[in-house]
């Protein structure tokens, strides 16, 4: 696992490096009781951090990875042979992504543990793997024609619809809910409760005060910035304000000296400057964008002004949900007007900056 080797990038300070060697399934001690192991994915964001917890006569999990044979036969060698034996006694989720998610019913069941997370990510859990088997419904079929896609691409999201159940091992039918500013106690040591949101609905941290740590799962990362979207589901959903307004009140909330244990990449010290580049990123973006809209534009018009690379199929229906989230964010602040065609598209267009609202 990786050696003690801090490292300072863009402010943030990385005791075992920005990028460091470590060896998938081989858990390593990040503090007293709390261990770090890998999966591997087969995707471009290639891993996943997993979080043990001791926990008196067994252990608390965090987050499970994706429901694959191989996160199995990992999960079973740590079963076997690190943890010895002693039994999961709860799975913690900090929130509903495949990732987070995938393998925490096949856990649950197999040491008749239980489930806790918050409410709002356990049920839109249950109710994108129920999508499962089912056509796309026509809502979110004329979601992406306002948005923009053409025929062949509405032909691929149909296809790929219902593919969030077949990535998760079914999940349990009761769970225990955890609440934003609520503690729960692991091994004798109080964690407390931090929501964020607009990545996820419901998006869980866990901080404990004792220990100086933070698992952030996905509302923190290092380097990469967490994917914040719209879906048919809630079309004039405002994500973005949520996830701004979130990160800014977990920064005012925590203190800044925690070691913040993330999802993906490293663990690292620098949580109020990591906070603030998200935020300021953000803020930039939506500024590129209102400038982006002199003329009218539609949804998928805008990826130049939000995008370092070009959007390919793979990946154009995340990125249009992260466009939205933009739009609606300027919506919202009144700085830009939506229009719809007769053919059902959505176009964008900035108002003056001296515009007095509506």
């Amino acid at each position: 696992m990786p050696e003690e080797k801090s490292e300072k990038v863009r402010g943030l300070v990385y005791p075992y490096g920005a990028k460091p060697e470590v060896n998938p399934g081989e858990p390593f001690e990040v503090a007293a009781g709390v261990y770090w192991v890998r999966f591997a994915m087969p995707m471009s964001l290639d891993h996943i951090n997993i979080w043990l917890l001791e926990d008196d006569d067994g252990w608390t999990v965090v987050d499970t990875c994706l429901d694959l044979p191989g996160a199995r036969a990992q999960w079973e060698n740590l079963f076997s042979d690190f943890m010895q034996g002693k039994p999961v006694k709860r799975v913690i989720c900090t929130h509903l992504h495949p990732d987070h998610v995938g393998l925490a019913g096949w856990i649950t069941r197999r040491f008749d543990a239980e489930l806790w997370m918050s409410r709002e990510e356990f049920l839109m859990c249950r109710s994108l793997a129920g999508d499962t088997g089912r056509e796309a419904p026509d809502v979110a079929i004329r979601f992406y024609q306002a948005a923009g896609f053409d025929e062949a691409q509405l032909d691929a999201y149909r296809k790929r619809f219902g593919g969030f159940g077949r990535a998760i091992s079914a999940l349990p039918d009761s769970f225990y809910r955890l609440k934003d500013g609520e503690t729960i106690s692991i091994n004798n040591r109080y964690w407390q409760l931090v929501v964020g949101s607009g990545h996820s609905p419901e998006h869980m941290c866990l901080y404990c005060p004792a220990l100086k740590l933070l698992i952030s799962g996905d509302q923190v990362l290092p380097r990469i910035t967490p994917n914040v979207s719209v879906f048919p589901t809630e079309p004039r959903g405002d994500t973005l304000k949520d996830w701004l307004q979130s990160n800014a009140r977990i920064r005012d909330q925590l203190p800044d000296d925690v070691l913040v244990l993330p999802a993906h990449q490293a663990p690292f010290y620098g949580l109020h400057v990591r906070l603030t580049q998200l935020i300021e990123a953000h803020e930039h973006d939506l500024d590129k964008l209102y400038d982006w809209l002199e003329e009218p534009r539609r949804a998928v018009d805008c990826f130049p002004a939000l995008f370092k690379r070009p959007i390919d199929g793979g990946v154009i229906q995340m990125a249009t949900g992260e466009t939205l989230a933009h739009l609606n964010c300027l919506m919202g602040r009144r700085r830009i007007k939506q229009e719809r065609d007769a053919n059902g598209v959505d176009w964008y267009t900035r108002k003056p900056e001296t515009a007095e609202f509506d």
